[in-house]
């Protein structure tokens, strides 16, 4: 069979574009006789592939000369206990609106002081709530927010007053789908599997003065980012070949536009859908309208035999990985900056016939 449309919420879909071009240099890169998964870290080779990801991704997002971006491994979840590592002190504020904040607030309560400063669990996520005025204390190292919220399919379209206090953001499931100003974070990173390389790659952008020698005693080395940054990602051998293909998708992202450009292209796709589910008799979005995110998209019908057999019938159709995760239930698109505009059509071409088929 040809390549289906992957609505996969992470691993997700790749570029063609990049997957074509890396294919190509699987066994031999650019002449050197061997692939970029044979050749040392510290090779010549090797340096230029890093160092050019990091330019461009630095182009991509105008990134300050005194924020350092590091690349790392291990899952944005071995972030979740690393972040409390070397920045928590006294204090630090969570805002819960998900999964993944509510499993970065646990690792964070083993190592100190953390506390729940706004959550949206009440009404299973399906909210940001209002972070105008958090009950902040000036004791706290930072605030930590999931900005994308991958299962819920929530976004934060305005950052959570601080109070000058400095901002962590995990925005792996929107990470470069549209501009953002980095010098609003403190600490931002992403796990890359959902929107620009393979899974195993992690990218951190921090602000230089934020690192700190400070940091817990039994911290690995490799968790320690101020080290990290000082070895340029090269402490120990790095995630290369992911590495290569996340500088594979910059340079798509600049040929393509860039960061504005692709906010256009998936605004433009979350509209398709959304518009679609707004008037639809069958299927309801599960997110309140302000808070949608243009990356996730959850929808129910409310019966959960429909639901499987909405599931099967996709799958059948060429449409992969719509089952919604199990705390939402439902259906499940992921839409992000390497799905076509096509594939959503197609989609909602999909839900409409089984609307019609299906309504009672």
């Amino acid at each position: 069979m040809g390549r289906v449309y992957n609505f996969s919420a992470g691993p997700a879909v790749l570029p063609e574009e990049v997957l074509k071009e890396a294919a190509e240099d699987m066994l031999d890169y650019k002449g050197c006789g061997m692939s970029v998964m044979e050749m040392s870290h510290r090779s010549k080779m090797f340096d230029d592939i890093i160092k050019t990801a990091e330019a461009d991704l630095r182009e991509l997002l105008g990134i300050p000369d005194n924020y350092s971006v590091i690349f790392l491994q291990g899952g944005a979840t071995l972030l979740f206990a690393g972040i409390p590592m070397n920045f928590l002190h006294k204090k630090a504020g969570y805002i819960l609106t998900g999964q993944w904040a509510t499993k970065a607030f646990k690792e964070a309560k083993k190592q100190g002081e953390a506390v729940e400063l706004a959550s949206s669990k009440d009404k299973t996520f399906s909210y940001i709530p209002d972070c105008s005025d958090l009950p902040i204390t000036d004791d706290m190292d930072y605030v930590y927010i999931c900005e994308n919220n991958t299962i819920y399919g929530t976004k934060y379209h305005t950052l959570p007053n601080t109070k000058g206090v400095p901002l962590i953001s995990d925005v792996s499931s929107c990470f470069l789908s549209e501009p953002m100003d980095v010098t609003n974070y403190a600490f931002v990173y992403a796990g890359v599997q959902k929107n620009v390389g393979p899974a195993g790659t992690q990218i951190a952008i921090v602000r230089n003065d934020f690192l700190t020698d400070d940091i817990k005693p039994y911290t690995p080395d490799v968790m320690n980012y101020k080290l990290m940054a000082e070895k340029e990602s090269l402490l120990n051998t790095p995630p290369c070949w992911g590495i290569y293909i996340c500088g594979l998708v910059f340079k798509w992202l600049k040929k393509n536009g860039g960061l504005t450009a692709m906010k256009e292209k998936n605004e433009k796709k979350a509209k398709l859908l959304y518009d679609y589910l707004d008037s639809s008799k069958l299927f309801k979005g599960t997110v309140r309208k302000e808070d949608r995110s243009i990356m996730n998209v959850p929808f129910v019908t409310g019966d959960d035999e429909l639901n499987a057999k909405f599931v099967a019938e996709s799958k059948a159709a060429g449409l992969e990985n719509l089952k919604g995760h199990r705390t939402v239930g439902g259906m499940r698109a992921s839409i992000y900056n390497a799905m076509p505009y096509e594939g959503v059509a197609k989609l909602v071409e999909f839900m409409e016939d089984f609307e019609k088929k299906n309504l009672k």
